[in-house]
């Protein structure tokens, strides 16, 4: 059986134990440096104009088939220079008339002065189709304070598709385009 004393004795050590401890604990949280948030998310909208289409050995223009895109896309950004970009783009066609939508997953990188450059995966839902798009992006800022959008920008695309229909003819089409949105 322990004595009053040292029973006294254990607490008194035990107590500025706890003390230091929770000293030092403090100490250390009122000297941390604020976390910077590493990862932005942002996005766009905006409309693709298909300029010229080269398949089958055929070239159309924009006014032999008028078409039109309207990407919507999710941005993610580090803190580096590469950002990972994820666009759905419905888009409609006059004739023979169609709506479809591609999913259009991507990397773009800023290579400084508002320009960017990137690649993305194109998979083309409900379709035989799928590819990739190279791209290069010029941005500017919107120095409207409060915005909602941040920038405007314009982006040529280069969709390169390989289309492999069951019992159809193989095709291959590419198309210059343009981009035109505002990013948030």
């Amino acid at each position: 059986m322990k004595t009053p004393m040292l029973q006294s004795r254990i607490r008194m050590v035990s107590r500025q134990v706890l003390c230091g401890a929770a000293v030092a604990v403090l100490s250390m949280v009122a000297s941390a440096t604020r976390a910077e948030a590493q990862v932005r998310v942002g996005g766009h909208i905006g409309f693709v104009l298909p300029l010229v289409t080269r398949v089958g050995g055929q070239t159309t223009n924009l006014a032999d088939n008028f078409s039109m895109a309207f990407p919507v896309g999710i941005t993610v950004k580090g803190s580096g220079r590469m950002a990972f970009d994820m666009e759905l783009v419905p888009s409609v066609q006059n004739s023979p008339r169609v709506v479809a939508l591609t999913v259009h997953p991507g990397l773009v990188w800023g290579v400084g002065h508002g320009f960017a450059v990137g690649g993305r995966a194109a998979f083309d839902v409900n379709s035989s189709q799928l590819g990739f798009t190279p791209l290069v992006n010029k941005s500017w800022p919107i120095k409207s304070e409060g915005s909602f959008f941040k920038a405007y920008f314009v982006e040529a695309v280069l969709p390169v598709r390989f289309n492999r229909p069951v019992g159809g003819p193989n095709t291959d089409p590419v198309t210059f385009g343009m981009h035109f949105g505002l990013g948030f």
